[in-house]
């Protein structure tokens, strides 16, 4: 290339990149800004050269791929070149190699910095009666994940020991704390599915700092421990717990507070592995809880009780009403985690490293929590809560104004009202007593299922045995 050629593609590239490092793009991306995400990735010592793809852009286009019903690293760098094309700049190459080059430069951590940071300013700045008793409420829960068959994935996240060698996906455990108040993901942990501390509440010592003074944490029994419970009055938070199923209460014994509601208290539990013996001794030796029972109807089956444990022990503050209602909200934390692994597509990954891995899930929390700052937005100063805005509305929603702007942020600025009161609309429905079976009428494609490794099977095809009948 000669000195003048050169000095063109140079000159194009800026034009290119300054043009679009002052864009907002998204709707949502309002809520970041080309100076945090630049200052984020220098934090960890990340420096970009002067490119095209630029941290911004580069996390702007991983954000709509992010979005997008197609997932693939070719649609999100054709909506970037129709965006070109209709400012007026110079096409890059049709090639994904530069993007895909780019996403694999955008720092791990700086991924998952953004996303907390995200989620923690939406989840501050939630209108006091979103709060319960003007405290904040944070869920915990745990779900897992699985990831294209690569030989770095199985190293680091590998199948299930059930499975047979070539049948199975690699898989990891996610740990989550989620915002009851506006649904952002304000912490996570990843872990392989098997092994020492990988279990949820192996995960969830690693992230229990996120928990704070007059927090509440709100989880379902396999967290009502002994452990979980001291550790998080240690940090000044409370808790509100199913009793663990493998204790048993008597509510004739202990301080009676009112009907199937007392005070009790628990005895020291035998030391854990992980835990040292200095340590051990420094517990208390004893906790004092409250148990509440509630009897639980749905129709077409038997009533069943549950009982929660919490260490909310004022009952003219925290009546047992007021926290059976809480308890029932620990719902959201399951539908949560389908907003992001069946309406987001996260349920299956499509990278092939670890690294990138975890790269695709802070994206996912990242994308997700910044939806959720627009729907926070759109709930304020209208009457109703974030809980009650459907996710998947809005994000079709948000998905049909990109396809009208893409990234013009001037226009989406004007729009942004319309926007915000559209989403306001879409409203989850008040169903308390839907019954449905856990069933599909649709019958799957007849396929064979793969019982040897897929390369195997392929030299089989190609020596000319017949590995599957077909289905008539």
């Amino acid at each position: 290339m000669d000195q003048s050629t050169f000095r063109s593609a140079a000159s194009q590239v800026d034009a290119i990149r300054n043009q679009l490092d002052q864009q907002t793009g998204l709707p949502f991306l309002e809520l970041l800004s080309p100076t945090e995400v630049e200052s984020t990735c220098h934090a960890h010592e990340h420096k970009w050269r002067a490119r095209t793809f630029t941290p911004w852009i580069t996390l702007s286009m991983f954000l709509s791929q992010i979005l997008s019903s197609d997932h693939s690293c070719e649609d999100a760098l054709d909506r970037f070149q129709k965006y070109l094309h209709d400012c007026g700049l110079p096409p890059v190459s049709n090639n994904t190699a530069s993007y895909c080059e780019a996403r694999q430069r955008l720092p791990e951590e700086a991924v998952w910095d953004l996303f907390r940071r995200s989620g923690r300013s939406i989840h501050e700045k939630a209108d006091a009666q979103w709060l319960f008793v003007d405290r904040p409420v944070k869920l915990v829960d745990g779900t897992t994940v699985i990831m294209p068959d690569t030989e770095a994935n199985q190293a680091e996240y590998p199948q299930p020991r059930s499975q047979k060698p070539g049948l199975g996906f690699p898989i990891a455990r996610l740990l989550v704390i989620i915002s009851l108040a506006v649904g952002t993901v304000l912490e996570a942990a990843m872990g392989p599915y098997q092994g020492k501390e990988t279990s949820e509440l192996g995960l969830f010592r690693q992230i229990s700092g996120q928990l704070q003074p007059g927090d509440i944490a709100l989880a379902d029994r396999f967290f009502g421990n002994y452990w979980v419970i001291v550790d998080s009055q240690r940090r000044g938070a409370d808790v509100v717990f199913r009793l663990h199923q493998g204790r048993k209460t008597d509510f004739r014994r202990g301080r009676r507070l009112g009907p199937n509601d007392h005070i009790i208290t628990w005895p020291k539990a035998q030391r854990p592995d992980w835990m040292s013996p200095d340590e051990y001794a420094k517990m208390p030796g004893e906790l004092t809880l409250r148990e509440i029972r509630v009897r639980v109807k749905e129709p077409g089956k038997r009533t069943r009780e549950i009982v929660i444990v919490t260490t909310l022990l004022d009952a003219t503050k925290y009546p047992a009403s007021a926290i059976a209602n809480l308890f029932k909200q620990r719902w959201h934390a399951e539908l949560d985690l389908r907003s992001l692994k069946s309406t987001m597509g996260m349920e299956m990954l499509r990278t092939k490293t670890p690294d990138m891995v975890r790269k695709e899930i802070g994206m996912h929390f990242l994308a997700y929590n910044l939806m959720r700052g627009v729907m926070a937005e759109a709930a304020r100063g209208r009457d109703v809560q974030p809980r009650e805005l459907s996710f998947n509305g809005a994000r079709q929603t948000v998905r049909a104004f990109e396809e009208i702007h893409l990234y013009e942020p001037e226009q989406i600025a004007a729009d942004l009202p319309l926007l915000l009161h559209l989403i306001s609309q879409k409203r989850v429905g008040d169903r308390p007593d839907r019954n449905e079976p856990r069933a599909v009428k649709r019958r799957p494609k007849p396929h064979h299922l793969l019982t040897i490794p897929r390369r195997e099977a392929k030299k089989r095809i190609e020596r000319g045995e017949i590995i599957y009948a077909r289905i008539k």
